[in-house]
């Protein structure tokens, strides 16, 4: 089984974040960054699936020059090969056009699975794997629990609302976005950190030749102006008798928090 892995870098979760001094974007020269922890997750489900039915586990990212640490990771870690959408400039890349991207390199390889985390923690759309699926025409489903390979095809476990859960069959070749904690991460060990050196990544450019004119249009979300949240405090004293307190409170939980 083939399996490709899409992961993205993402800022370290302890990272000190500055705004830049023209305030479109982050100060990312004193920022540490990382694989995305729902991507790592996917990665992990990719890499236990692989030692289950044998086959490979090919690790798919589009970004700076940076990003290559973090295919070397993924590489580290137990996947077999990598390839790297070089990116540059300034924006996100909205998910259609990221999925774009990603879908154009998926397209030669021919993979029987697909696998990206849920959502990215930095921007959170939420949105690039299941708008792949569809650019792709495979069957998808979305905020895995549970994969298992079953009669030619998959048995997922879904996540709803209010602890409940659904089951749903599908046929390979398939789409999923991987929910955290599906199981343990891995930890990557001296050896496999190097035998990553000397493991294959293809370099795809993506402002180039390396995907297709529709991949390439308009590849940034233009963002306008990033700022901190406004912090404030606000102090509300209630008098009355007790019970008359006690009735304004749970009002004021109830319609102004909203937390009952």
């Amino acid at each position: 089984m083939k399996i490709i892995v899409c992961v993205k870098q993402v800022p370290a979760r302890d990272s000190v974040l500055r705004v830049r001094s023209d305030g479109k974007w982050v100060e990312e020269s004193d920022v540490n960054f990382e694989i995305n922890e729902p991507d790592a997750y996917a990665l992990e489900e990719a890499l236990q699936l692989r030692d289950a039915a044998g086959g490979e586990v090919v690790v798919l990212c589009a970004g700076a020059e940076r990003a290559i640490s973090s295919i070397r990771e993924a590489l580290a870690k137990g996947a077999d090969r990598g390839i790297h959408i070089t990116l540059g400039g300034d924006g996100a890349p909205d998910p259609l056009a990221t999925a774009r991207l990603l879908a154009s390199a998926i397209q030669g390889e021919s993979p029987d699975l697909i696998l990206t985390g849920l959502q990215s923690d930095d921007l959170g759309f939420g949105q690039t794997g299941v708008v792949m699926a569809e650019l792709l025409g495979l069957a998808h489903a979305s905020i895995i629990m549970q994969v298992e390979v079953a009669s030619g095809g998959l048995k997922v476990k879904r996540e709803l609302e209010d602890g409940w859960f659904q089951y749903v069959s599908l046929p390979l070749p398939a789409l999923l976005t991987i929910q955290s904690g599906i199981k343990k991460l891995r930890y990557a060990t001296l050896m496999g950190i190097k035998k990553a050196k000397s493991k294959p990544v293809q370099t795809i450019d993506g402002a180039a030749g390396g995907a297709t004119s529709e991949a390439r249009s308009e590849t940034a979300l233009p963002i306008r102006r990033v700022y901190p949240p406004q912090r404030s405090k606000q102090i509300q004293m209630l008098t009355g008798a007790p019970e008359q307190v006690a009735a304004q409170l749970l009002e004021k939980l109830r319609f102004e928090a909203r937390v009952l």
